[in-house]
């Protein structure tokens, strides 16, 4: 037999929505609407209608309230508690606008007290609600925190203050290893032939407490003084983000002609594009760390070490010796290719040092020696610079830019194997890692004014790393899965299903 207080609970729900259903209905019929634009319109109705919407949500929680009975709790510490507080409420920030949220509490003296009602819910810790939090999470990765908080009060019923706002965004972006970490436990990608990483570093400016140790001494020792900054300048305020990337890719042939544009490209042959592009930055975790984690993402895409493992470098001394360490460490055998674009740079500042800014003859003397080096002419391009610096007596910068070069190539000619680079079809540039850098860290992080705490950059970063990567929607279903255990879930020695009928 049905309950008849139930029933009654059924039919008594949702008469606050229906009274705020049938005004708005009563006023999209009256003459004083009759008269007003298209716009007006859609103001009246985003306003009422979200009040509806916020009620709707209030009559279905009072309703779950009514319904809800008593049972036997036993905590995860093995405590039974026997003690019931009826309609013990709580506030709920949404995106609709606040609700309140009456739930049974069970308790025992000495112990804490748990709400069945809140797991079933899956309530955050605070007050403020998922919807809410996503839109957040969403807005936050795009704009400032000022901005944030703004579009929030604009567009939803919800309103989180920007202190707050920071607080809640650290706790959205949590689960990020731990998401990733169980990635790694499923299938492996498909068979394109290569693996390619990258890494490279961007600075932050942070505020002076959450600098790393050296060089925050330095920032301090700077503190009081009255020296003005250059235009731009920043020194001893940034902290550096690693950023890295991992993704898959055909190999694509090409000739050194063809590259330098002497050559017209076959338009029939279509460049392959990158697939399962993952990018991510930290600025918490040392560039070990974050190098580590690339190689154990490489290994999760990759476990049985059959394709083809580059990875595409700036010519970072440091940087290199770290990636050798992981790929000994991780016992796989990586190419390393540093980026061509890079080269060119070195090449341009040498054929400046023998012509002058601006000379015609400098982009012909630029081609034919980049040319050859991607022929795997390194070492002669290196000597014959050097030999021309020498025949023409330059000397002061400009031969010191010649040098710079030649150097720049004999002790990277490990890593300018270009001709075998090409002719396996290997990427030598490192657009995705430099496009990285500019999408995730100085598009957002490269405010002017703005001092990061490490906690919210951090956070800021994840959150950007996953929209680029097409991953912000599976991580959120994960956080909130984890949100429920963290919360709740582990907070009984059995979870007690029937809280509601």
């Amino acid at each position: 037999m049905s309950d008849p207080t139930r029933s009654q609970a059924g039919m008594e729900a949702f008469c606050s929505s229906r009274e705020q259903f049938d005004a708005m209905v009563a006023k999209m019929s009256s003459a004083e609407t009759a008269s007003l634009s298209h716009g007006d319109l859609e103001e009246l109705l985003q306003r009422d209608g979200q009040e509806l919407l916020r009620r709707l949500l209030q009559d279905h929680l009072d309703l779950r309230s009514a319904r809800e009975h008593r049972i036997a709790v036993v905590g995860a510490d093995g405590v039974a508690r026997n003690h019931h507080r009826d309609g013990s409420a709580r506030r709920l920030e949404t995106i609709f606008g606040t609700v309140d949220v009456r739930r049974l509490g069970y308790g025992k003296a000495g112990v804490d007290s748990v709400f069945p009602m809140d797991r079933c819910l899956n309530l955050p810790q605070d007050k403020y609600s998922h919807g809410l939090r996503r839109r957040l999470a969403d807005e936050v990765a795009r704009n400032s925190f000022d901005n944030a908080v703004q579009s929030l009060s604009a567009t939803t019923g919800g309103h989180v203050p920007k202190r707050q706002a920071e607080a809640v965004t650290a706790h959205v972006a949590q689960d990020f290893d731990a998401f990733y970490e169980q990635r790694r436990s499923q299938e492996a990608e498909g068979a394109d032939p290569l693996l390619v990483m990258s890494l490279d570093g961007k600075g932050i400016v942070m505020r002076t407490a959450d600098l790393r140790p050296e060089t925050r001494e330095k920032a301090e020792r700077q503190t009081g003084r009255k020296k003005r900054l250059g235009p731009g300048e920043k020194r001893n305020r940034k902290r550096m983000a690693t950023v890295a990337a991992v993704y898959s890719v055909a190999e694509y042939h090409r000739t050194a002609e063809q590259i330098m544009g002497l050559v017209v490209e076959d338009e029939a042959i279509i460049r392959p594009r990158y697939r399962n592009k993952r990018v991510w930055a930290s600025v918490e975790k040392s560039p070990e760390q974050v190098t580590d984690e690339v190689f154990r993402e490489a290994l999760r895409r990759d476990p049985d070490r059959t394709r083809r493992w580059l990875m595409l470098v700036d010519g970072d001394k440091h940087q290199i010796d770290r990636i050798r360490a992981a790929a000994k460490a991780h016992g796989v055998d990586v190419t390393i290719i540093l980026d061509f674009i890079h080269v060119l740079e070195y090449l341009w500042d040498a054929g400046h040092a023998f012509f002058g800014e601006g000379h015609l003859a400098v982009e012909g003397w630029v081609v034919e020696r980049a040319v050859r080096i991607l022929q795997g002419k390194v070492s002669d391009v290196a000597a014959g610079i050097r030999r021309s610096a020498t025949l023409q007596g330059l000397d002061g910068t400009r031969r010191e830019a010649v040098d710079t070069c030649a150097d720049y190539l004999l002790k990277n000619r490990d890593h300018l194997r270009y001709d075998l680079f090409l002719d396996g079809g290997f990427p030598i540039s490192t657009g995705v890692i430099e496009g990285a850098c500019r999408h995730l860290v100085k598009d957002r992080m490269d405010i002017t004014g703005a001092r990061w705490g490490l906690r919210s950059a951090e956070a800021v970063l994840r959150l950007r790393a996953m929209r680029s990567s097409g991953d912000l929607d599976a991580y959120w279903r994960f956080h909130r899965h984890q949100e429920l255990t963290r919360n709740h879930t582990s907070r009984y020695k059995v979870y007690p299903r029937a809280v509601a009928a």
